[in-house]
């Protein structure tokens, strides 16, 4: 089975945030709670006179850039001892799962986390371990994230994401995302919890290789680009502050 056909954006709009079309927890989860407060006064303004407010910029495309070190050689991934021994453990479980891996790689165009290791597994499951190899007040302990494709949408979904990242994505995913936040979960239950979200929504599409994987991301970012055109998220140049 082929992957069902990609959600194509296309970038009508200069890729930056408009930020008066966020709600108050996308911006607190975005800038953190004390930066939402201080723009609090420019973006009611902005929204009493329906104008657009300029935030970050959002590149064009979801780049993964491959790294050394990502399997067999001995790579002692991970900001810190603890983080080192929190991947290993989580690949280690991976394996008893059956999945295989295909690299580590570096996504420039992500929020938070940027370095990742792809797997697949289950036949239809592009599962990816997210890390952070500098250290930051923002810094999050390595988490998994699963994401099955589905073959139609008889249940309003078009894919499941199940994450253990500790917070939520902002701006907010799809509403064709089904989505499981199940943060600091381990490996084996963030499996099991995903599974069932699966098999509750539909059948998966067949995820195998590295290319699948890839273009499985890809897909869950075209339709959150999509929800967010439509959502006035994305900002127009003409009208940035």
């Amino acid at each position: 089975m082929r992957l069902p056909v990609l959600v194509t954006y296309t970038p009508l709009v200069a890729p930056f945030l408009n930020l008066a079309a966020l709600t108050g927890e996308e911006l607190e989860l975005l800038l953190g709670v004390e930066a939402a407060q201080r723009l609090r006064p420019d973006l009611s303004r902005a929204r009493m006179e329906q104008k657009a407010f300029r935030g970050a910029e959002i590149p064009d495309e979801l780049r993964f850039e491959p790294l050394s070190g990502s399997s067999e050689d001995g790579r002692a991934w991970g900001a810190t001892s603890d983080h080192t021994r929190k991947i290993r453990s989580m690949r280690e479980a991976y394996a008893a799962l059956g999945f295989a891996e295909h690299g580590a790689f570096y996504a420039p165009g992500l929020q938070g986390a940027r370095h990742q290791l792809a797997l697949t597994g289950e036949g239809d499951t592009a599962a990816r371990i997210v890390w952070s190899e500098t250290l930051s007040e923002h810094s999050e302990t390595p988490s998994t994230q699963l994401l099955t494709l589905l073959r139609d949408r008889a249940s309003g979904f078009a894919a499941v994401l199940t994450s253990t990242v500790l917070t939520l994505p902002a701006p907010s995913l799809s509403e064709e995302v089904a989505l499981r936040h199940l943060p600091g979960l381990d490996v084996q239950a963030a499996h099991a919890a995903h599974r069932s979200e699966v098999q509750r929504d539909g059948r998966g599409v067949r995820l195998a290789t590295y290319t699948d994987w890839e273009r499985a991301w890809r897909f869950l970012r075209s339709l959150n680009m999509s929800a967010w055109a439509r959502r006035g998220v994305l900002l127009d140049v003409k009208g940035e502050k």
